[in-house]
């Protein structure tokens, strides 16, 4: 437990100091945003001079001020402190990264409990960022304050994402036959990957839902190839043969249903199988994570059995080195972290586990059954006394079945705010499934997670 005490007003003498030290973070920037109304673009990551120069997030002067209040709240009078007054000039500028520090010094008590401190901030490494005089109301009494309980805050901001696309935006656009684009939703995606260069698409459906479709979304599309086709089935097939032609090097989904896409691609005479099962993987950026994490199998394999979990914890494991991941850490999720005979799913996790070791899936650490606490949560994995290298660190999350995988995903997605992208692999080429529900960045991450991985997936 944290407790923090005050010095009354009978217990100040002149002379007395204090001082806090806080690193600068981007985070901090966009709280203060949102708190003050102040979308001043220089305090933002990424932002860029009138040259073009990308520039680090300069500090908010107010928020650096703000430091003041946490020396005097908190250490010096401490708890039960208000403010009378605060004059601050400022000389230098702090930037994200930079580490401060503030000192206060009590110069002077005045009547009615008025306490005068002198306040100097600079950075550690010696810029004047700013001096002053402020006058606060000290406590007459004693108090202390334990603030464990105050919430913490987590900033929506999808780094990891933002990642990603500046690894796929300079390669080569790769050349996507999308099928059914014939509504505005489905014809959205395909064109938010070509304006970022990361797909070159071709168009196949009924043309003229095709051509209503970008009329409603104000596009031109007459420099894209268009192939007439109205019929789903017909049109995924010829999909596919544009695939094993080489005349394209990823699939995607339009407006029609999965299992029509599907079935021509799982088709043994001129499909793209490969002799392992697809599956879907979920690629999320959560807010508060330090890394990716990777869902599986949450649309294809309804009830996967255990042959078919070992292809859909490969397929994972290489989607992840394409995505920088060198050795993804892999948990296999169940109820519980004890292999128990009446749940199932404990069974298989540990046999996985066992065929890892064994080279049977090869390319990561994996452990298994973990719990979601245990898998994802340092704290809670040492609580239940789990001494191993993926628990609660673990970067792709294994689900007992489709249901599971889905709610796990779609939580993330709708109650903690994760973005979410995802292709289909295990197939000749990568397939990306768009749903309505997607917004603009999911679409886009799902065709930069298409091109990262046909780009840099291992010859077959």
């Amino acid at each position: 437990m944290t407790t923090i005490r005050n010095t009354p007003w009978d217990a100040l003498e002149v002379g007395m100091e204090a001082e806090l030290r806080r690193v600068c973070r981007a985070d901090d920037f966009f709280v203060f945003a949102n708190i003050t109304g102040n979308m001043n673009p220089k305090h933002f990551p990424r932002f860029k001079n009138v040259e073009g120069a990308l520039q680090e997030p300069v500090a908010p002067a107010m928020w650096i001020a703000t430091l003041v209040s946490s020396v005097l709240g908190n250490k010096l009078p401490g708890p039960g402190t208000l403010y009378k007054s605060h004059c601050l000039e400022f000389f230098e500028r702090a930037f994200a990264g930079d580490e401060v520090v503030v000192r206060i010094k009590l110069t002077e008590k005045k009547d009615d409990c008025i306490a005068v401190f002198e306040c100097a901030i600079d950075t550690t490494d010696g810029k004047k960022l700013a001096r002053g005089v402020a006058e606060v109301i000290a406590p007459t009494d004693p108090m202390d304050y334990s603030f464990d309980d105050i919430p913490g805050l987590i900033v929506e901001r999808h780094v990891h994402f933002d990642k990603l696309l500046a690894e796929a935006r300079p390669l080569p656009p790769i050349r996507t036959a999308v099928v059914a684009p014939e509504s505005e939703d489905a014809l959205l995606g395909p064109l938010l990957g070509y304006d970022n260069t990361l797909i070159d698409p071709i168009l196949i459906g009924d043309a003229a839902k095709i051509r209503e479709a970008a009329a409603k979304v104000g596009r031109d599309i007459s420099a894209f190839e268009l192939i007439d086709e109205p019929r789903h089935r017909a049109a995924a097939a010829l999909g596919v043969r544009l695939v094993n032609e080489g005349r394209a090097a990823a699939l995607m989904k339009g407006n029609l249903h999965t299992d029509i896409l599907l079935a021509e691609i799982v088709k043994r005479d001129g499909g793209l199988r490969v002799g392992r099962r697809l599956s879907h993987v979920f690629v999320m950026d959560v807010p508060g994570l330090t890394h990716l994490l990777l869902i599986s199998d949450a649309a294809i394999n309804i009830a996967p059995d255990l042959e078919t979990k070992v292809d859909i914890t490969q397929n994972a494991i290489d989607l992840a080195h394409t995505l920088g991941m060198a050795e993804p850490k892999v948990g296999i999720l169940s109820a519980v972290e004890t292999v128990n005979p009446r749940i199932p799913s404990t069974l298989e996790a540990a046999a996985l586990s066992k065929m890892a070791e064994r080279g049977q899936i090869t390319g990561a650490l994996v452990d298994g059954p973990l719990a979601m606490d245990n898998a994802i949560n340092l704290e809670a994995a040492r609580t239940k006394g789990i001494q191993s290298m993926v628990a609660g660190q673990a970067e792709i999350l294994i689900a007992p079945n489709l249901e599971s995988a889905n709610m796990l995903a779609k939580e993330l997605t709708f109650i903690a705010h994760a973005e979410a992208g995802g292709i289909v692999i295990g197939a000749k080429c990568p397939v990306i499934l768009t749903s309505r529900a997607d917004d603009d960045k999911a679409r886009l991450v799902s065709c930069a997670v298409a091109a990262l991985y046909a780009h840099r997936k291992p010859p077959a």
